[in-house]
């Protein structure tokens, strides 16, 4: 028989508010980031410069030149450093292609390199999280497909901080998969992540979360200012849902898996006020705050949005079939060293090149992806449903949830937060115990979340407090 559990008193609630939250102890992660290096991320960066272009549609063949060479050497590079750890990695290339279109002028192949970290628990592995940055690159025509495109920030630092945190993890021990993917066709229309989107909602996988790098590589903006400190994440959930739905409602006379989700994700927003918690606000949440715990000093700042205005990023493929999905992107950008051509103008130099990489920046995002990341996929699946009783008028909070359904559960975590805030400012650990009553505190004034833990710490997205039917 389950136990009830009551928490009394304001005297909690300030607790709470005000204690540190408890930073995970796990050997695993700490030696992940210890590995993860300014100087091979800096290497890795300049071999793909080296290859002139890689434009979607530059040479195949070459060993020296064009996107042929850098996707080679990409797999080449994640093969040596899987053999140096004696890891686990499988690395691959997934191939389709493209026919002619808006941003193609021929056939062409797009290929993405793909290296693969299997969950160990049976449970545990059909959850996935998969990271991202794009590996090809352009210049001021996007169709140039002939003109240098060093890609140094775009998005060449992206691919080096993943295939920094695949090597940091090859390994290591997870309880989920993690995916790690350099993808091509970014610039000619998000190609190469469109397809793994697609392919993974047609195959049913169940993706936990996607962060895609892009633009990490500076620090310094085009105001003169250095942040170093600060990395921005798009994470906006919503819009997506809205989008499916509408969309549904106007084209199909029934709704799929996808839009029906939605809808009654919609519904309980609408009940509870919950614009900011959907699937993707959560996983937001989580990458903060494990990036946060783990890197003290450097600020991962959400920005609720999908992406910049005129711009997007591999991971909207990935919302817009319902996963959650995240953008890292560099502070400030500087826009004279992004889809630029190489030449001097009004006495600024422009085009995307190493000079203008702050390499050591680059690791400490690839830190907080693989902070993320690493805690993620060895912590157990959020509670299956996490319930707030709205039965009755009353001051006080009660929330029930389900138990997670793996094995490694150390206890359960809730959280909260005032309805302006956007992340969790409150937590009180519940043990093991499925339901709590916070005595006092007013679930009109918050909003709710539980959390799943492992016994080194490591913490779980948060489940949502809904409203019972």
């Amino acid at each position: 028989m389950r136990r009830s559990r009551a928490i009394h008193g304001a005297a909690l609630l300030l607790s709470a508010a005000f204690a540190a939250p408890a930073v995970a102890d796990d050997a695993v992660i700490a030696r992940v980031l210890e590995r993860i290096d300014g100087r091979q991320i800096e290497s890795d960066i300049r071999t793909l410069v080296a290859f002139g272009t890689r434009h979607t549609m530059s040479d195949t063949q070459s060993e020296s030149r064009g996107i042929g060479a850098a996707r080679r050497w990409i797999k080449q590079r994640l093969e040596a450093c899987n053999a140096e750890r004696k890891g686990r990695l499988s690395v691959r290339f997934l191939s389709h292609v493209e026919l002619a279109g808006r941003r193609i002028d021929r056939p062409t192949e797009i290929v993405n390199v793909v290296a693969t970290l299997p969950g160990l628990d049976p449970l545990g592995r059909e959850r996935v999280y998969l990271v991202s940055g794009h590996y090809d690159s352009r210049a001021s025509d996007v169709m140039d497909a002939r003109s240098d495109a060093p890609g140094a920030n775009d998005d060449a630092s992206g691919v080096a901080a993943v295939i920094a945190i695949a090597c940091a993890m090859a390994d290591q021990s997870t309880r989920a998969t993690i995916v790690f993917a350099a993808v091509a066709g970014e610039e000619q229309g998000l190609l190469g992540a469109d397809r793994l989107a697609r392919d993974a909602a047609a195959e049913h996988t169940r993706i936990e979360g996607m962060i895609t790098n892009d633009i990490i590589g500076s620090s310094l903006g085009d105001d003169g200012v250095r942040r170093a400190d600060t990395v921005r994440l798009f994470a906006d959930g919503l819009t997506p849902m809205l989008k499916t739905v509408l969309a549904n409602e106007r084209n199909q006379p029934g709704e799929d898996s996808f839009a029906k989700q939605a809808r009654e994700q919609l519904l309980q927003i609408a009940r509870i006020g919950g614009e900011h918690d959907t699937p993707t606000h959560q996983f937001a949440r989580a990458v903060k705050r494990a990036a946060e715990q783990w890197q003290p000093g450097f600020k991962v700042q959400l920005v609720a949005r999908r992406d910049r205005f005129l711009r997007g990023g591999d991971h909207l493929p990935f919302l817009e079939r319902g996963f959650p999905a995240l953008r890292f992107t560099e502070p400030v950008e500087d826009f004279r060293h992004q889809h630029q051509d190489l030449r001097e103008s009004d006495g600024h130099r422009y085009g995307d090149l190493p000079d203008y990489v702050d390499f050591d920046y680059v690791a400490r995002v690839a830190r907080a992806n693989a902070a993320a990341l690493a805690s993620l996929a060895r912590a157990p699946a959020a509670p299956a449903r996490v319930v707030l009783d709205t039965q009755s008028l009353s001051n006080d909070t009660r929330l029930t949830w389900e138990a997670s359904p793996e094995q490694n559960v150390a206890g359960y975590r809730v959280v909260w937060r005032e309805t302006t805030s956007p992340v969790w400012q409150h937590q009180h650990d519940a043990g093991k115990a499925r339901e709590l009553t916070l005595k006092g505190i007013s679930k009109d004034d918050y909003l709710f979340g539980v959390i799943a833990l492992d016994a080194e710490g490591n913490e779980s997205a948060a489940r949502f407090a809904g409203i019972a039917q």
